[in-house]
């Protein structure tokens, strides 16, 4: 095989991963509740591992410009894309954050504002409605409100040691979410 072919086959195997990898990015982000597009965009800018434009994003994914636009500025609120300008190009470029610690600190991050946060205050909500005052007698209810309230206290008790773990996961220093991996990947 000449060396002609052999650079063909690399970019068609490279190629190949690359597809493979959004495909499964895109699958794994749906099944956490992330839009399979944003997390397919997402995948492509991470892969190749530098700057692509909108017109390179929508012809790779085969994509509309509004679901690139979208999509694009979704990736940019999270914080795991960051907006680069060529000079003496008019069109913004996109690159992805090539750090997975940072990538995924970002992620964690933006899933605790989404889902913990809203979460914790919805179950304190919940909770308020059946604050018992002391009382001098026990009526029939008290029992089951009593029971409801500790079953709910041990919940939002949980969440909030999940709200404080995310927390150290996404320190500015960073070292939280890496340090508890590499603990628990060793003690595996």
């Amino acid at each position: 095989m000449t060396s002609e072919g052999r650079h063909v086959e690399a970019d068609e195997a490279l190629q190949e991963a690359r597809e493979r990898f959004i495909a499964l990015w895109g699958q794994m982000g749906s099944s956490w509740g992330i839009p399979r597009t944003m997390a397919q965009v997402h995948a492509l800018l991470y892969a190749v591992g530098e700057p692509l434009n909108t017109d390179e994003v929508m012809e790779h994914l085969g994509i509309s410009r509004g679901s690139a636009s979208t999509t694009l500025r979704q990736l940019l609120d999270w914080g795991v894309v960051w907006r680069v300008h060529r000079r003496g190009d008019r069109k913004e470029y996109f690159q992805a954050e090539q750090d997975v610690w940072k990538m995924f600190r970002l992620i964690i991050a933006e899933r605790k504002k989404k889902e913990i946060d809203p979460l914790l205050e919805a179950l304190e909500a919940c909770r308020g409605l059946t604050d018992l005052p002391p009382q001098r007698r026990i009526d029939s209810g008290a029992a089951a409100k009593q029971g409801h309230n500790e079953r709910l206290d041990r919940l939002i008790e949980f969440v909030r040691i999940v709200d404080s773990i995310s927390q150290r996961f996404i320190s500015p220093s960073g070292k939280g979410l890496e340090l508890a991996a590499k603990l628990l990947y060793r003690a595996s």
